[in-house]
């Protein structure tokens, strides 16, 4: 079973309980927090989720915050990771074949849970097309 990483904010909490439920069956589901909607700072969840998926321990993380933009940000930073904020499941199909995208970022505010699950769907059913667009992505990290 494929090993996924999940991580959340406040903002972010409740969707991360549902797409955990919702993929518990199909993947081993690693749960980075946070575990309430108290208030949180994103990235004490982000780095130690997108380190793992970097080092190999999971192979996909999934990020949820209000916009999604400060956990997508956040693990950018990792030189190993390519994380697409995704509303909507075309983007996270196109971030999967055109970018190789290992994680995805949610914006909980903007989006209902029922297309978050969609968006999650999609991402994990996509595979890498490789080809062209292989050269681009190794051209992406500066480091």
């Amino acid at each position: 079973m494929k090993k996924i990483a999940i991580a959340s904010d406040h903002a972010g909490f409740k969707y991360k309980e549902i797409i955990k439920k919702h993929l518990s069956d199909k993947f081993i589901i690693e749960d980075f927090g946070t575990f309430s909607e108290d208030s949180v700072d994103y990235p004490d969840f982000v780095h130690p989720s997108a380190t793992s998926v970097a080092n190999g321990a999971n192979e996909f993380g999934i990020l949820i915050c209000g916009s999604g933009n400060g956990v997508q940000m956040t693990a950018n930073k990792h030189s190993e990771i390519r994380c697409a904020l995704c509303w909507m499941p075309e983007l996270a199909e196109l971030a999967r074949k055109h970018n190789n995208a290992n994680m995805i970022a949610l914006p909980a505010r903007f989006i209902a849970s029922e297309l978050a699950i969609d968006i999650v769907n999609q991402f994990l059913s996509t595979e890498f097309e490789g080809g062209r667009h292989q050269n681009r992505v190794q051209k992406i990290s500066a480091c």
